[in-house]
């Protein structure tokens, strides 16, 4: 039997050492709502982000308006990547985010895509026959009212005086991923979406064709500002969007066809 006194004894040493001992911050697990667009690039940088800091990215993607109005109804976010300055205004404005937070992430191109590796490159402008290119089929864009890259198609076609011809051979999905698989999958000969989609294609089956660029001047700048949302208290959420910035993400983004606004 161990005497009293040195089983009191070797306790306090016990405690002595608990408290000495500096206590391991836990993980933190934060919630980024993002547009589709940006899936393969931001997959890539929260993984090497969650290997050097310990926390955790739990990434929602979808067209940013559906995102936003998630974020008006009270979903639990942190940060927020819009593809487009209108959504992330709308939030602003309702004091949904925190301005201070707010910067111009990236810029993007818009490009026409056709179904097959070896699709014929075409000149995009006014001259373009593009219901005659379709011959019957469908042209996939994302909602054209709501979500930013069928927005900016929707607004590049109107301006180069193409909408009218191909309005009724529009199939419209919900997102720009959802319309890029349309055209990968053949359900639809071309599509509308962002040059980093094509990107992201490449790297996956290569199953479309970059056919054309649209004219930068038959839409608004592509922009995608990024920001804290307002009821984030997250210093880890902080963290990720300073990293955003970083020069090691901005290769990511790059290699994936965006733009790195400075």
């Amino acid at each position: 039997m161990i005497p009293l006194f040195t089983r009191r004894a070797a306790l306090g040493v016990v405690l002595a050492l608990g408290t000495a001992l500096p206590s391991v911050a836990a993980a933190d697990e934060i919630t980024v709502f993002a547009a589709a667009s940006l899936k393969n690039a931001l997959d890539a940088i929260a993984t090497d982000w969650q290997a050097k800091t310990g926390n955790s990215a739990k990434i929602s993607y979808g067209g940013s308006s559906a995102l936003a109005k998630q974020i008006q109804e009270g979903a639990p976010a942190d940060v927020f990547i819009s593809a487009a300055v209108n959504w992330m205004d709308v939030l602003q404005k309702d004091n949904l985010i925190k301005p201070e937070t707010r910067h111009d992430l990236l810029g993007n191109t818009l490009v026409l895509v056709a179904h097959g590796p070896d699709a014929p490159e075409v000149e995009i402008g006014k001259g373009l026959d593009l219901a005659g290119m379709l011959n019957g089929g469908k042209l996939s864009m994302a909602l054209v009212d709501s979500v930013p890259a069928g927005q900016y198609g929707k607004e590049a076609l109107t301006n180069l005086g193409l909408w009218s011809s191909v309005e009724g051979s529009v199939a419209q999905a919900d997102n720009v991923r959802a319309a890029l698989q349309l055209v990968q999958l053949g359900e639809a000969p071309y599509g509308i979406v962002y040059a980093s989609d094509a990107v992201a294609d490449k790297e996956a089956d290569n199953q479309l064709s970059v056919v054309g660029t649209f004219p930068a001047d038959s839409h608004r700048p592509i922009i995608y500002p990024a920001a804290l949302v307002a009821t984030s208290t997250s210093a880890a959420a902080e963290d990720f969007l300073k990293t955003l910035s970083s020069e090691a993400s901005a290769k990511v983004f790059e290699a994936q066809g965006f733009t790195v606004l400075k």
